[in-house]
């Protein structure tokens, strides 16, 4: 999707932040400055400050101009912030914090998807697994159909905050199944698990589906530890899911 200039203008002093190109404590450049590298106006320039000081990454003030604030205050549920931070690339610290908030939340979700469940809900998941599938079998693209699963999973929870929080889990979750797609066959040793889940979604039994959604989502922990134990470059979200061969 292309932007128009403010979303672009935003894009980049909110990548220039979390790359750190703007220190904690420290002002960014005035309004007039900001207009001429950008090639926008100061109005886009303001425009695109108030939008960041909403996401918690700076403060505005008189005589004190812009402040970056420090990672704490920024808001990690904001899915921009999420996308800059993977396309600066991500860090075991923000991997693990993600990897500890999957557990928490997914857990419930996929037991109030078990309970919630529609016919076109789970015609949507049964979807996705049958395009992971053909993915293992055929070869293909297997990341976006298991973004698919999952984000089929929170939308059948019924519930409109857990739908909003897929979009800053997307982050995770596809870095996540990128890593899975380079360990040996683990997209095929996964399958049967999301499987599992889905059954048991399929069976409305709540506490079955909570038991392999934590499954499959300690799985994914040990294949995040394993790749950064190895040192090995994460995944950068700026390029496309990788494809996986015909098994």
């Amino acid at each position: 999707m292309v932007k128009n200039a403010h979303g672009h203008t935003v894009d980049l002093l909110g990548e220039s932040i979390v790359a750190g190109r703007y220190r904690e404590g420290g002002v960014i450049p005035p309004e007039p400055i900001l207009g001429e590298e950008l090639g926008v106006s100061r109005t886009v320039v303001r425009e695109a400050i108030k939008a960041l000081a909403a996401k918690g990454l700076i403060v505005t003030g008189p005589k004190v101009g812009s402040r970056v604030l420090p990672q704490d205050s920024w808001n990690w549920f904001d899915p921009d912030v999420i996308t800059w931070q993977a396309r600066v690339g991500l860090t075991p610290e923000f991997l693990r914090d993600l990897q500890d908030l999957r557990r928490v939340v997914e857990p419930a979700a996929v037991r109030l998807a078990a309970e919630r469940a529609t016919a076109e809900d789970i015609g949507e998941i049964e979807s996705a697994y049958a395009g992971m599938k053909n993915a293992i079998e055929h070869g293909g693209d297997y990341v976006t159909h298991d973004l698919r699963f999952h984000h089929g999973l929170l939308r059948a929870a019924r519930n409109r905050m857990l739908t909003q929080m897929s979009k800053a889990l997307n982050a995770l979750l596809r870095t996540s199944f990128e890593i899975s797609t380079t360990r040996s066959n683990g997209p095929a040793l996964s399958l049967p698990m999301h499987r599992a889940v889905l059954d048991a979604v399929i069976a409305h039994e709540p506490a079955k589906a909570e038991r392999a959604v934590l499954k499959l989502i300690d799985g994914a922990r040990i294949d995040i530890e394993a790749v950064l134990g190895s040192r090995r470059r994460l995944p950068r979200l700026s390029r496309p899911p990788p494809r996986l061969k015909a098994h």
